[in-house]
């Protein structure tokens, strides 16, 4: 009976602990994913939350120059939930990692307030310099399923990459970036106040391209046949 009663002491400790770390992360899993029903389920089964707890341990020790464990506790974790991040990355408060499978979020990475990742998101360096190789990533910003956003570039607030997309330039805010490579196929003057995690219609540049190129085609087409017709109807 003692056992039992320390578990469940012990339990209730790290979800003590894991609601003092993680606040904000708690409250951005209920914000953003419909799936989350409850505290409890939350608790033990996200592991986007499971690794930033990981994170939130690591980052501060690595922050001191403690040796070996900070990156100790990210392998971990990494194990544990199949994300990786480094110790050293600087990561906002409310970062939502929605299944999280495949993440990987670099070195030198800087991630602002709110942002989103869907799974096997990767923000990633170039080459083998060392110093600033990872991406900024600005506030209230969406990256998308797959998406690689990759050397020491800029992603503006309030934007959002497509799923899939590769993106290897700036981006300024309020932008919707989709493709490979990422092209910026929408930028917003207006403020975005809602998190915008809908990725099944985002614009296609060159579906758009496409349809301009053919609406272009057929007015010269016309011209060309009411040019036709005028010289028919007036020979020289």
């Amino acid at each position: 009976m003692s056992a039992f009663l320390a578990m469940v002491g012990l339990i209730a400790l790290g979800a003590m602990l894991v609601c003092v770390l993680c606040e904000e992360e708690i409250k951005a899993c209920f914000d953003r994913d419909p799936a989350a029903r409850n505290l409890v389920e939350v608790l033990l089964t996200y592991s986007g939350l499971h690794v930033q707890v990981a994170y939130r341990l690591a980052h501060p020790l690595e922050r001191l120059g403690v040796p070996v464990l900070p990156r100790f506790i990210m392998a971990a974790a990494r194990w544990l939930t199949g994300i990786e991040i480094h110790p050293a990355a600087k990561i906002g408060r409310g970062l939502f990692i929605d299944h999280g499978s495949g993440v990987v979020i670099g070195e030198t990475a800087v991630l602002g307030k709110n942002v989103t990742l869907f799974q096997g998101v990767t923000l990633g360096g170039t080459g083998k310099q060392k110093g600033k190789r990872h991406p900024n990533i600005g506030d209230n910003v969406v990256i998308g399923t797959g998406a690689k956003v990759l050397g020491n570039i800029s992603i503006g607030d309030h934007s959002i990459i497509g799923a899939n997309a590769v993106v290897i330039r700036e981006v300024p805010p309020h932008s919707t970036v989709v493709g490979v490579p990422g092209r910026i196929a929408k930028i917003k003057d207006e403020k975005v106040e809602d998190v915008n995690l809908d990725h099944t219609h985002l614009p296609d540049p060159i579906a758009q391209r496409l349809a301009r190129l053919q609406h272009e085609v057929r007015a010269i087409e016309q011209q060309l046949r009411d040019h036709g017709k005028s010289q028919s109807s007036n020979p020289s």
